[in-house]
C-alpha cells in the first residue's frame, strides 16, 4: 500500500472530529451506532480517508456500487493479509495463507470466472429450491430443542447453530461431524477480525491449526467422492472442474469448500439474528409478517438493507483512481460503505425507516455486495433466513424480545454486525 490519501488530505478528511462529529470508524461509540458516522461522511465527504484504517472509506451508494464493477479494484487481498499479521510471528499464519491464496474470493479476471463457472451450478435457483426440505428440517429440529424453555438466547442457540449445520449437510458432511466444523470455524471466522479481542498470537495459531486440519479432512471426503459422487457439494464441484477445459487442482477445490462453509455459515449467523431482532423492535411491521407470510421475503430484504452483518467490504486499487477531487493511488486499500450505501437518501426513500413494504426491486441494497464478486451463497443464504423466521413465528407466536437481558452488540470490528447475545421469550 502505498499510503497515498496523507498527502493530498485536508484536515476535514482527517478522523478529527468534524462539527463535533468523531471520525474515527473504529471507535467505540461510531462502532456501537454508526450510521450518524455514515451520514456524516456521505454528506461531507464521502470519499474519506481515514489514517486510523490508513485507507479510503466511499459511503455513497453510487460511488459503492461503481467500485464494485471497476476493474481497477482487485479482490488480492493477500499481500495486505500478510502485512497485517507480519507482526504476529513468522510464519505464524503460513499455512492459513496458502490456502486463502487459493480461493475464489482471492482472485481477479479469468481465474476468478474460471473458479466461479466450477461452483455456480450449485447455486442456481433450481439448485437450492431442491435443498429447502433439508433447510427446513434443521431449523425445525432446533426450535424442537428449546421450545419447551419458553426462553432462550436465540444468538447462540438458533443462530450460531442453524447456517453451519444447514450449509454441513448440503457439503455431505456426516452429522457426527456438525460440531467439528464448528470448532474449526470459530478462529477461522475470528481471525478476521482481530479487534474482537483476545490474544491475536494465539487467534493466528489456532486458525492456523483449524484450517489445517479442514483441509486434510475435505481433502480426504473429496478423494473419497472421486471413486464414489453423490449428490452434495463437494461431488459436484468435482463434476464442475471434470467438465472445465482449464480443470482445476484439488488444492484449489479444497480452499473453495473451505470458503463455502465458512462464508456459508458465518454471516448468515449474525443476519438471522439481526433480522428476528428487527422485527421484534418493529412489533407493526412483525404483525404484518404474522398477518401475511408472503411477505417474508419483503422481510429478509428489508434486513439486509438496514441493517446487514457485513457493514464493510475492502479492495486494493490496482490503478490510480480519480473520484470526487480525491486521487486514489495504486495499491490504497478502499473500504466499500455497505451499511451506509444502504441507507443513502439518494437512493432509498427514508432510508432510516424499517419498512417491509418498501420496494426492493426499484431500490436494490448492496448487501450481498455487486459485480463480478456478488456473493455466490445470495440464495442459500435468503432461503435459509426466510425459512428460519417462517419457522420461528410458526412455532412460537407470541415471541418478543427478553425485557430483563438486553441484547448485548457485536460490534468491535468494522466487518462484522450482529449479537452476541439476543435473549427472547414466547
Amino acid at each position: 500500500m502505498t499510503g497515498s490519501g496523507t498527502s493530498e488530505t485536508t484536515p476535514a478528511e482527517k478522523d478529527t472530529a468534524s462539527a463535533g462529529r468523531d471520525r474515527n470508524p473504529v471507535s467505540p461509540e461510531n462502532l456501537l451506532n454508526p450510521y450518524p458516522f455514515y451520514k456524516e461522511l456521505r454528506d461531507n465527504d464521502p470519499v474519506h480517508w481515514s489514517d486510523t484504517l490508513h485507507a479510503w472509506i466511499l459511503t455513497r451508494y453510487d460511488d459503492v456500487m461503481n467500485f464494485f464493477r471497476d476493474s481497477r479494484m482487485s479482490a488480492d487481498r493477500v499481500a495486505v493479509f500478510e502485512h497485517q499479521v507480519k507482526a504476529l510471528g513468522p510464519d505464524i499464519l503460513k499455512e492459513f495463507i496458502e490456502i486463502v491464496r487459493r480461493q475464489m474470493v482471492m482472485k481477479d479476471g479469468r481465474d476468478h470466472i474460471r473458479m466461479r463457472r466450477q461452483a455456480n451450478p450449485n447455486f442456481t435457483p433450481q439448485a437450492l429450491d431442491n435443498w429447502r426440505p433439508a433447510i427446513r428440517n434443521t431449523m425445525r429440529t432446533l426450535v424442537d430443542r428449546v421450545h419447551h424453555q419458553g426462553q432462550m438466547n436465540l444468538a447462540t442457540e438458533i443462530s450460531y447453530e442453524f447456517p453451519p449445520r444447514v450449509i454441513a449437510e448440503l457439503f455431505g458432511l456426516p452429522p457426527e461431524e456438525h460440531d467439528q466444523l464448528l470448532a474449526w470455524a470459530a478462529p477461522i471466522a475470528q481471525l478476521g477480525s482481530l479487534a474482537m479481542g483476545g490474544d491475536p498470537v494465539d487467534v493466528a495459531r489456532r486458525a492456523n491449526k483449524a484450517i489445517v486440519e479442514f483441509a486434510q479432512f475435505l481433502t480426504g471426503m473429496a478423494e473419497k467422492h472421486l471413486q464414489a459422487p453423490g449428490h452434495d457439494l463437494i461431488s459436484r464441484m468435482l463434476e464442475g472442474q471434470r467438465q472445465d477445459p482449464k480443470g482445476g487442482t484439488m488444492e484449489e477445490l479444497v480452499a473453495n469448500a473451505i470458503l463455502m462453509l465458512i462464508a456459508g455459515h458465518t454471516t448468515t449467523t449474525d443476519q438471522l439474528s439481526n433480522l428476528v431482532e428487527d422485527l421484534l423492535t418493529h412489533p407493526e411491521q412483525l404483525q404484518m409478517v404474522r398477518n401475511n407470510p408472503s411477505l417474508l421475503p419483503a422481510a429478509v430484504e428489508e434486513s439486509l438493507r438496514y441493517h446487514p452483518a457485513v457493514p464493510f467490504h475492502y479492495r486494493i486499487a490496482a490503478d490510480d483512481i480519480p473520484i470526487r477531487g480525491r486521487n486514489i493511488r495504486k495499491g490504497d486499500m478502499v473500504f466499500f460503505g455497505i451499511a451506509a450505501a444502504n441507507r443513502d437518501p439518494q437512493n432509498f426513500t427514508d432510508p432510516d425507516r424499517f419498512d417491509i413494504t418498501r420496494d426492493s426491486m426499484m431500490q436494490k441494497h448492496v448487501a450481498f455486495s455487486f459485480g463480478p464478486h456478488h456473493c455466490l451463497g445470495a440464495g442459500l443464504a435468503r432461503r435459509e433466513l426466510e425459512i428460519g423466521l417462517e419457522v420461528l413465528l410458526q412455532r412460537m407466536p407470541g415471541l418478543r424480545l427478553d425485557e430483563e437481558r438486553p441484547p448485548q452488540i457485536k460490534a468491535e470490528s468494522l466487518v462484522f454486525r450482529g449479537f452476541h447475545s439476543l435473549h427472547v421469550r414466547w
